[in-house]
């Protein structure tokens, strides 16, 4: 999974590797869990969810490896500037789930979904095999 973060008057996103399992350290999970106020756990779901705090959090978490003296009072962006995006690996991974829990028509007009969005993704060189969840557990 990656979070694409494309502010206004940017003229191209950054663009970074968002593992929950893998990726963050410690002290940056930890950090995590004291703005949010939820393990981190919890937090991984409430990402997906569309938590405005909890991708407020991530965003500072990335922005901040790059920029340390940044503060949290500094990070904020309007909703279409930050955004997640699956890799092929993990839509490849959700169209193998479709197809062995879904039949007939719904079936076919999964597939034919998860084929378009599998074309259009970013291939993760660091995924190997089938591609886990993006939660942590």
């Amino acid at each position: 999974m990656f979070l694409i973060y494309h502010p206004e008057g940017q003229d191209e996103p950054t663009r970074w590797r968002y593992n929950p399992r893998r990726g963050l350290l410690a002290p940056e999970r930890e950090d995590i869990e004291r703005r949010t106020g939820m393990p981190y756990a919890e937090f991984t779901q409430a990402v997906l969810k569309g938590s405005s705090l909890c991708r407020r959090a991530l965003l500072y978490v990335f922005l901040r490896r790059d920029h340390p003296k940044l503060r949290w009072e500094d990070v904020g962006f309007e909703w279409d500037e930050l955004r997640l995006e699956y890799s092929k690996q993990e839509w490849q991974t959700m169209r193998d789930g479709a197809v062995e829990r879904l039949h007939g028509e719904e079936l076919a007009a999964a597939l034919e979904e998860f084929d378009r969005l599998i074309e259009q993704a970013e291939d993760d060189p660091e995924e190997s095999g089938k591609a886990r969840p993006p939660i942590a557990d």
